[in-house]
């Protein structure tokens, strides 16, 4: 690296090389990078010994670029959103590890002060209830405790429901026998992190739901006396019809 290079050291306060395991050094890297961007122009030098320091400089051609991204980081908005993403997980690493950090320049001034562990605590809201149903293809029931665990499959999600022992009689009969409808009070919270995380489902109820192909199913309604569905010459297309118009409602 050449000398004319930007040099920067992010100091974590509570960590010594020796006590961190390699996996996490890792991580708080590849965020550094995130931080930085222009990842093919930025390189890790080195770790310093003492408070855990990672050394890192810049080609002195994208010095003003990657100064530009720091210096954003610290706005009150306006934030690009991968600076902010980065800076929001390495508070998140150190207040994990009860540490605070700082990004300082070659000169030991500090750029950007990481609260950590002495940041604001992230505030989680819930859990709420409401009522809800799910579709899937129930793949297994088990459990020895008066709540059985239920699970139904989803294309790849598995959705795991929770039902009395007798609600578990019932649905084991369908233990793989096409798709079912459960309907239930669900409890849902927010994360920190803004996301949704369903805690549990109860099962109330549920239906088997009817798998047969769309032209059995115009075959059958057909079949059945003054539902109009014999005066289609096409079915298939008005039922077509019916779906485009209820795309335009939406």
């Amino acid at each position: 690296m050449s000398d004319t290079a930007q040099t920067y050291r992010f100091v974590i306060d509570a960590l010594a090389p020796d006590q961190v395991p390699m996996a996490r050094l890792a991580e708080y890297i590849a965020d550094l990078a995130k931080l930085f961007g222009h990842k093919e122009h930025v390189h890790f030098e080195r770790v310093e010994p003492g408070s855990l320091g990672l050394v890192q400089q810049v080609e002195q051609d994208y010095a003003g670029l990657v100064q530009e991204r720091l210096s954003a980081a610290n706005r009150a908005e306006g934030v690009p959103d991968d600076v902010a993403k980065a800076v929001e997980s390495l508070n998140h690493r150190l207040a994990q590890d009860d540490a605070t950090g700082s990004l300082r320049d070659e000169d030991g001034a500090e750029i950007i002060p990481f609260p950590g562990r002495d940041g604001p605590t992230p505030q989680t809201y819930g859990p709420f209830k409401q009522l809800g149903a799910f579709d899937g293809v129930l793949v297994r029931v088990g459990g020895t405790d008066d709540t059985v665990p239920v699970h139904l499959q989803a294309g790849d999600a598995i959705h795991i429901c929770n039902g009395t022992r007798d609600m578990a009689r019932r649905l084991a009969r369908h233990l793989f026998q096409g798709t079912l409808r459960v309907w239930g009070e669900d409890r849902w919270q927010r994360e920190a992190n803004g996301e949704w995380n369903l805690i549990r489902f109860d099962i109330s109820e549920f239906e088997q739901l009817d798998d047969a192909p769309i032209d059995e199913v115009v075959r059958r309604l057909r079949e059945v006396e003054g539902s109009g569905w014999r005066q289609f010459d096409d079915p298939l297309a008005e039922i077509q019809r019916l779906r485009d118009d209820s795309d335009e409602d939406d």
